[in-house]
């Protein structure tokens, strides 16, 4: 049973056809159909059922595949610890983040700080959503991610760095505009401007609708937090978004602010790794380089209020 042999195996059980397996390991569709019947041979039993439009794992696959995880996690583990033994300044993170905002603003200075302290280091970043994130540490595509909270997977531990009081908002000409808190049934009956489905402050905010037994009339979901707050700032409709990250536009007229009654939405930020898997020392750096920056993101906008 050989690494490649392996990875192979997981390509294909993830993307569900032989073409497609192919692709992800960057091999032609003949050669990965050869890794397979090899490896078929060797564990006695067929792994895949194949069918005209994918394939589907058999009871031996589905034996093989949490297995096949662990031991190309292994596999990574002890190549990065190798790598280490030239030296500190070497070391290899691969960064995940669900947060479009905060790769903006405070991930390139940390990532300054840690070429630093490790300047041989391989070092990648990647966007996703938080789901789809937690699903790459899994599979070993990733080391960590800035993901929203909670993770609900016994596999994952996470660091909390962040957490904001989600607030609606609406342009200051609004009628409602000298109001400080605004209803469910309110809320719900505004032109609303959220964030795309799948994430998990959509998901908290769709629960206290549903709660509430009051339906939302959404015109606009958008994946970045920034866009949504655009439109609103346009007059477009009325957003939801976390009360600290807008001191600047509440400050400056361009925005008004509700507290949601009822609710109690906290987005919270925080780093995901995987439980038990290896902490190298260039991940160790990043996560604790990481807590310092959100502490003086605190300030600053502690400063601001």
């Amino acid at each position: 049973m050989e690494i490649r042999q392996l990875k192979a195996f997981l390509a294909i059980a993830e993307a569900k056809t032989f073409t497609a397996g192919a692709r992800r390991v960057n091999v032609t569709q003949a050669a990965i159909s050869m890794q397979i019947r090899q490896l078929e041979d060797e564990v006695g039993l067929p792994l895949f059922t194949r069918t005209p439009r994918r394939v589907i794992m058999t009871e031996a696959g589905e034996y093989l595949l949490d297995r096949a995880r662990k031991i190309l996690r292994e596999h990574d583990t002890a190549l990065a610890e190798i790598a280490e033994l030239g030296g500190v300044e070497h070391g290899r993170l691969r960064i995940g983040s669900a947060s479009a905002e905060f790769a903006a603003q405070q991930l390139p200075g940390i990532l300054q700080k840690l070429r630093q302290k490790f300047p041989n280091s391989e070092i990648a970043v990647a966007a996703g959503t938080s789901a789809t994130l937690v699903e790459k540490i899994m599979h070993g595509e990733i080391d960590i991610a800035f993901v929203s909270l909670p993770v609900e997977n016994s596999s994952i531990t996470t660091d909390l760095l962040f957490s904001d009081e989600i607030v609606a908002i609406a342009h200051p000409t609004h009628p409602m505009a000298n109001e400080k808190y605004i209803s469910a049934a309110a809320l719900a009956g505004e032109k609303l401007i959220l964030g795309e489905r799948g994430g998990n402050t959509r998901r908290m905010i769709d629960d206290f609708f549903n709660a509430a037994n009051v339906r939302p009339h959404v015109v606009m979901e958008l994946s970045r937090q920034e866009a949504v707050n655009q439109m609103v700032e346009a007059n477009l409709g009325v957003g939801t978004t976390g009360q600290k990250t807008i001191a600047d536009e509440i400050r400056e007229g361009r925005l008004v602010s509700w507290l949601i009654e009822g609710a109690e939405i906290n987005w919270e930020l925080g780093l995901a790794r995987l439980r038990g898997g290896y902490f190298s020392p260039i991940a160790k750096e990043f996560v604790a380089l990481c807590k310092e920056s959100f502490v003086v993101r605190e300030k600053e906008l502690k400063a601001k209020r």
